[in-house]
């Protein structure tokens, strides 16, 4: 334990500098907007002619962040924002010199907003300059929604892609955009430009009855000119949500809403496993979830027979290491307030991760019997609570019971402290009074200013014969300075041998990590055709507990983004890998224990992803282990208009290794036929040489709200290779639910 002492030492002294930090303010008071009590509700047709809204003062000026920071959008935005006992209302009039130029892509709900024209808002509802719930559309009239925790921000490797918006890139917890909340939103185009009007339900929002000062701001993407501004400016390094940049909103005399709602389900379904069925089989099958308001902040979630059949199928993943791969969560129940339940280094150490609930062994489903889940806040608190109960499946996994606790609190400047608390036990009569396992810790963050931010975490596990063994903790620290035109970072993670989160993920164990980067941004006068140049080294190595250096990766790159929206990173990295023991890559092929160390390229690039047909791809080329790896990543987007989105992805692995040889293939096809918002047909359909299977995943949404309506899901899984010949795995499910209000 005493290589915790110097984490534990930043640790109280966060403890000691947090209160003074309370009291500093850093939002952007330049910018107040008013909330108006409205006479009548608007009709929500996207049309802003009504005479409700005539008598709202608009909010005006708003600043670009992108192309050129400081100046005046180059288009005029009016919002107005009313309110009444029901919702709150708001009516965005988005002017444009040439509405033919007016960019839409898809439709469905929650496609991203950063490649077609869009409007987004965020409210700052308890405004702690932390937390916010995000709003926004495009001109075909999509729902976009999601909620903002820790300012978006995340703790990882630093660089990201041409899509990544730096700074508010957020990770676990950061922006959690498979949240859906209960609102709507319609839209219009015509000769002025294009207009939207939002009804967003006060039970959907959480807030404190008093004061009732939001945070508040809004984004507008001209996408035919990259151009992205803002109401409150934001430096072009960050995005909408740095809370510290937001504005504020006044006027607001909210009733504290009555929020009870219940949303049960009915299920059809028939198929066979043909690994373990001979017959087609059928089952029919009811439950139902609950939303619970405690307060207008703290909501109680509550499920019984809970089914998740309508969520997406993973993507499938090829794995070229020893290490665990990640799949993220995607099921509804576990999303609201996710970042209560989030703390560690997402994807690589989580000290909770919802998918060890009701997904076994292979990502086979496991029922849960039900459960139920408190989130929100409580005065200056953010509160997390979760149980729930699993059931047996026999010679696979035992009943299980998972119990989650986290209390936490924001400070000003993006500095916070939390606790969390996991368990898991084993249940029902199979269960041994050593079947259980814990899991404690506590992080921090502290942040100096906009440009210096401070945070780690610590960690410590129980598991019933590891006692007398020790190791079993993990922890991080991590420092960050990042401004307009540099962004350093350094961090260091040790995970002992014993460490063991049985409800949480852990990639690898029994390392120390250290990492740390260089990134500059420019914006190049002297070549015009550049939108911005970002040269950057980074470096991670991770050691085993002895010095044993086991993975090191030298990263230098540049990234050159056009001002014509393509893209173009020729990065070289420099690669070791260490075995302490043979691996056997795939069947057969064994390379032995060693270093090996070589240079690979490592390039990206995308051409313009708002065109109709748009174009990306990638190699990695170079030294691998004991021989070379040569691998192309392409993929090619296709849209009509936005009724018909598609995506075809191939990635081709031509590994040559001394010990042998193979090639891995994963293909994709997505498409997506968007009849309204609303009403889409989606198609999944993947293949995948290295496990020899072929799979599709149809799926045909007909949504009411919050993510309830119809669904008709199809799955089918054939097998191709020597060892899986035909199919493995076919069926049908058709499930309906609805949303109840009983506010």
């Amino acid at each position: 334990m005493s290589r915790l002492a110097p984490l534990c030492f930043v640790l109280a002294g966060l403890v000691g500098a947090l209160p003074a930090l309370a009291e500093e303010e850093t939002a952007n008071a330049n910018r107040i907007g008013r909330a108006f009590a409205a006479i009548e509700a608007p009709a929500i047709d996207g049309r802003l002619d009504e005479d409700v809204w005539a008598a709202a003062e608009p909010i005006t000026d708003f600043v670009q962040a992108n192309p050129f920071e400081g100046e005046p959008s180059t288009e005029r935005t009016e919002v107005r924002i009313l309110f009444d006992d029901e919702a709150i209302y708001i009516g965005a009039m988005l002017y444009d010199s040439d509405p033919s130029g007016i960019i839409a892509t898809d439709a469905r709900r929650d496609s991203g907003l950063d490649d077609t024209d869009s409007f987004r808002v965020i409210f700052d509802t308890y405004h702690d300059l932390q937390n916010g719930f995000v709003f926004g559309t495009t001109p075909s009239g999509l729902e976009y929604d999601g909620q903002v925790s820790n300012a978006g921000g995340g703790g990882g490797f630093g660089g990201g892609g041409p899509q990544m918006r730096r700074a508010g890139t957020g990770s676990g917890g950061g922006f959690n955009l498979n949240w859906d909340a209960s609102w709507t939103v319609a839209t219009h185009v015509g000769d002025d430009g294009w207009s939207a009007e939002f009804a967003i339900p006060l039970g959907t929002l959480r807030y404190a009855d008093s004061p009732q000062t939001w945070g508040l701001n809004f984004q507008r993407n001209i996408r035919r000119k990259r151009e992205e501004a803002y109401w409150s400016p934001i430096q072009r390094i960050y995005n909408l949500y740095r809370l510290s940049f937001a504005g504020e909103l006044h006027g607001l005399e909210l009733r504290t809403p009555r929020n009870i709602q219940v949303t049960p389900y009915a299920l059809g379904q028939g198929g066979r496993d043909y690994s373990v069925e001979t017959e087609f089989q059928t089952n029919y099958n009811f439950g139902a979830d609950a939303k619970v308001g405690i307060t207008p902040s703290l909501n109680m979630d509550l499920t019984w027979n809970t089914d998740f059949a309508q969520v997406e199928v993973d993507d499938q993943q090829i794995n070229l290491t020893r290490f665990n791969l990640f799949f993220p969560e995607k099921r509804p129940f576990f999303l609201e307030n996710a970042g209560n339940f989030s703390m560690g280094a997402p994807g690589s150490v989580d000290l909770f991760f919802s998918r060890r609930i009701g997904i076994g062994p292979g990502g086979a489903p496991v029922p849960i019997l039900g459960g139920a889940r408190l989130s929100g806040k409580a005065g200056d608190y953010n509160l997390g609570f979760l149980n729930m109960q699993t059931e047996e499946v026999g010679g696979v996994v035992a009943a299980n019971n998972f119990t989650v606790a986290s209390v936490s609190r924001e400070f000003g400047q993006r500095s916070s402290l939390g606790a969390m608390f996991v368990n898991k036990m084993g249940t029902g009569n199979a269960a041994l009074d050593d079947d259980w396992n814990r899991t404690w810790g506590v992080d921090g963050q502290l942040g100096i200013g906009e440009a210096i931010t401070f945070s780690g975490f610590a960690a410590r596990t129980q598991t019933p014969g590891y006692e007398d063994l020790g190791g079993e903790y993990a922890y991080r620290g991590r420092g960050e300075y990042f401004s307009n035109r540099l962004r350093l970072w350094l961090g260091m993670t040790e995970v002992q041998e014993n460490f063991n989160p049985e409800a949480g993920f852990l990639r690898r164990s029994a390392y120390r990590n250290l990492d740390y980067g260089y990134f500059s941004y420019h914006r190049p006068k002297w070549a015009p055709i550049f939108r911005e140049l970002r040269p950057h080294i980074t470096y991670s190595g991770f050691r085993t507990l002895d010095g044993f250096l086991e993975t090191e990766r030298l990263h230098v790159d540049n990234h050159f983004d056009f001002e014509n929206g393509w893209y173009f990173s020729p990065a070289m990295n420099r690669i070791t890998e260490g075995l302490q023991q043979p691996f056997e890559i795939r069947e057969g092929i064994v390379v032995p224990a060693g270093t090996y160390q070589h240079w690979q390229a490592g390039w990206r690039w995308n051409t313009n992803r708002a065109d109709a047909l748009s174009y990306s791809g990638g190699i990695d080329y170079g030294g691998f282990l004991s021989g070379e790896q040569r691998t192309l990543d392409t993929t090619f987007n296709f849209r009509w208009g936005t009724r018909l989105v598609t995506a075809v992805s191939w990635l081709h692995n031509d590994i040559q290794l001394a010990e042998g040889n193979f090639v891995a293939n994963l293909g994709q096809f997505r498409a997506s036929l968007n009849f309204t918002p609303l009403i889409y047909l989606q198609t999944l359909f993947q293949y995948n040489d290295d496990s020899d299977v072929w799979s599709s995943n149809v799926r045909f949404n007909w949504l009411n709200t919050a993510g309830t309506g119809l669904f008709i899901v199809y799955n089918d899984t054939e097998g191709l290779g020597n060892m899986l010949i035909g199919p493995q795995n076919r069926s049908l499910t058709v499930k309906y639910s609805r949303q109840f209000d009983l506010n």
